[in-house]
């Protein structure tokens, strides 16, 4: 693999990887739709390029660098921290609303720190436009750009989709706040509202891009598995089939590596943070109401949704590639039984043709007695067309057994995240709560 790669970086783009050459000729002028799909491209990673660099996900210099943790220290730690502070209220000791506010920040502001490291070092590393589409062979494809510009589009409108209704949530929690917990001038209030939504929509903006981030990635790949997918039903020679998949896990794998401490972090954080909340509204001995557990709520809801988007883009490509060794066994079977495909061995009627007719036609006909009659002057294959046959079969035979022993997929360390895994997460999920609800319900 590691020479397969080095060959690809050094010689042309177009010219080694057969899954990677266009419909059309290369030498040809490129066209005014072509021009216009290849600007609609570079739009849609810019637009995508400026909303993660007004998040702070730009640190590549030592400048940008201490600029974004510092707005982030700043905005994401500092200012909720300060509000919650100098909100001194009989009913914030009431409720403890304080004691529960300060827990949702930490937690909040430490997903918005692992998203924000993990993130930025990516970005740092590769740019964009070779991020996103883990190779720079493939945006020059033509056939792959409106599906790409597609998937990005859709991943801004995905980002608003979630991050409107939470922020619409946060602020009327923070109202609600005010008008109940606090007595305070109009203008305090409405700077205390705003203090309050800016630090938490700007912590969930980072946390979700990222999960986002991820989730794209995973869908781009989708397309390339796709169109895999298709060159079976056109493709026959198997080396390159081979040569095709073999690239195909190799970019899943580098998603992997750079995304599995991410992924790692991201559920050990989420998942500290539910029990934590788990723990402390169950222990809690006075009623649990809007006003003190309102953030818990609208905070579990932001990073739930982020775990979600990480595992079903996560599972999706692995299913997908997995699904590559069943259309496979289906083509080498269709291949194998029809008797019109071209590594069939063809029988020589009487006149010396080859008899190759169409594969639904030869299943439903039926045979006359004069058919029959004429079966007997039909002459047996030779020696060398079985062995082609034979040759043709064993490869495609090859083939699907190392489909099916390199499915490959997002990996975290060695564990593929499918079905298998989640139901793993699941039970260990479970068993966790009963363990919190049994220590905090039961026995006390």
């Amino acid at each position: 693999m590691a020479e397969l790669r080095d060959q690809v970086d050094v010689e042309d783009p177009q010219a080694h990887i057969p899954l990677l050459e266009s419909n059309h000729n290369q030498s040809s002028q490129p066209t005014k739709e072509e021009d216009d799909e290849e600007a609609h491209l570079d739009s849609a990673f810019k637009l995508f390029d400026t909303l993660l660099g007004l998040l702070g996900f730009h640190q590549s210099s030592v400048f940008s660098c201490v600029l974004s943790w510092s707005v982030f220290v700043l905005v994401g730690v500092v200012l909720p921290v300060v509000v919650l502070q100098l909100s001194d209220c009989a009913a914030y000791e009431k409720y403890q609303i304080k004691d529960f506010e300060l827990d949702v920040v930490a937690s909040h502001a430490c997903l918005a720190a692992v998203s924000l490291l993990c993130l930025s070092h990516n970005l740092r590393k590769y740019g964009i436009t070779r991020f996103l589409s883990v190779d720079r062979q493939i945006t020059s494809l033509a056939r792959f750009r409106k599906e790409y510009v597609k998937k990005i589009r859709g991943s801004i409108r995905l980002l608003i989709f979630w991050a409107l209704p939470c922020f619409l949530l946060k602020t009327a929690r923070e109202v609600i706040r005010i008008l109940y917990a606090e007595r305070l001038s109009w203008g305090l209030s409405v700077a205390t509202i705003l203090a309050m939504v800016i630090s938490w929509t700007y912590l969930t903006l980072i946390s979700l891009s990222a999960a986002i981030v991820f989730h794209l990635m995973c869908n781009l790949q989708v397309i390339h598995f796709d169109n895999y997918a298709k060159l079976l039903q056109t493709e026959s020679e198997v080396l390159v089939l081979i040569e095709d998949h073999i690239f195909l896990r190799y970019h899943l794998s580098k998603i992997s590596h750079r995304f599995r401490i991410f992924l790692l972090l991201d559920f050990l954080v989420v998942s500290a943070t539910q029990f934590m909340t788990l723990f402390q509204t169950t222990r809690y001995t006075t009623r649990v109401t809007l006003l003190n557990g309102g953030d818990f709520a609208v905070s579990a809801i932001v990073q739930v949704v982020g775990v979600i988007l990480c595992l079903h883009g996560a599972t999706k490509i692995s299913h997908r590639a997995e699904g590559i060794a069943s259309v496979a066994s289906r083509w080498h079977a269709l291949v194998t039984c029809g008797p019109g495909e071209v590594s069939q061995p063809r029988y020589p009627n009487g006149n010396g043709n080859s008899d190759s007719p169409d594969r639904l036609k030869s299943m439903t006909c039926t045979y006359s007695e004069s058919d029959l009659e004429s079966l007997d002057i039909v002459t047996m294959p030779t020696t060398t067309q079985l062995a082609s046959y034979m040759s043709s079969y064993h490869k495609r035979e090859a083939f699907v057994m190392y489909l099916q022993m390199n499915p490959g997929g997002i990996t975290i360390f060695g564990w593929t995240v499918n079905r298998a895994l989640l139901n793993t997460i699941f039970f260990l999920e479970l068993t966790l709560v009963t363990f919190v609800l049994g220590k905090t319900l039961v026995f006390t």
